[in-house]
């Protein structure tokens, strides 16, 4: 076991390591995070980036591609906050509807939305939740997602969120997270999905 001395001296050295590391880093600009993979947490992840982005007083757009027809969690808190402007556009899941032609058409207008919030420079960040699932069925072309996240404003931070992300996606995008499952309640349980968990 280190001594308060060694470890003091130790910490020192990091800190000195680490200052000389952010100084070096000048760079601010807007990002394009991705949180993609079979995991639980990539929406909920992404609605923690809004509430700090909230904190920080910055205007934030949320459009929701699959959430709509359920009252969440997020959309009842959100709505007390004027600098977010929050938009649950879908109407459920594709097996669910059991209609292709009208998810298009709803993935269409959902995207158009976050297209207009991209496009805004008074936007600080924008999160496009569960575009990934749009973007698997072929109800979006990637090719037009791509052309929108290279002529964002600068300082806008784009959030894309769900499973199995677009390779071209992940290759454009700075901040790329994979949420890995190693359980879930759902599965090896039968524990239904639940208000403050899930939704």
């Amino acid at each position: 076991m280190r001594t308060e001395a060694e470890h003091s001296a130790k910490m020192a050295k990091r800190k000195a390591a680490h200052d000389r590391i952010v100084a070096g880093k000048t760079v601010e600009k807007g990002l394009v995070i991705v949180h993609t993979g079979k995991g639980k947490g990539k929406t909920t992840a992404a609605l923690g980036m809004v509430v700090r982005a909230i904190g920080h007083g910055m205007k934030v757009g949320v459009v929701q591609f699959v959430k709509g027809a359920m009252e969440t969690g997020e959309a009842a808190v959100f709505a007390h906050f004027p600098t977010v402007e929050f938009k649950p556009m879908g109407e459920g899941f594709t097996w669910n509807t059991q209609d292709r032609a009208r998810d298009i058409e709803v993935a269409r207008a959902a995207w158009e939305e976050v297209k207009r919030m991209i496009a805004d420079d008074s936007y600080d960040m924008v999160l496009a939740d569960e575009l990934n699932i749009v973007l698997r069925y072929d109800y979006l072309p990637v090719e037009e997602v791509l052309e929108a996240l290279a002529a964002k404003p600068e300082a806008t931070h784009v959030l894309i969120t769900g499973r199995n992300a677009p390779e071209a996606l992940i290759e454009a995008a700075d901040l790329v997270t994979e949420m890995v499952l190693v359980k879930h309640p759902f599965r090896e349980q039968g524990v239904k999905a639940q208000a403050g968990i899930e939704f």
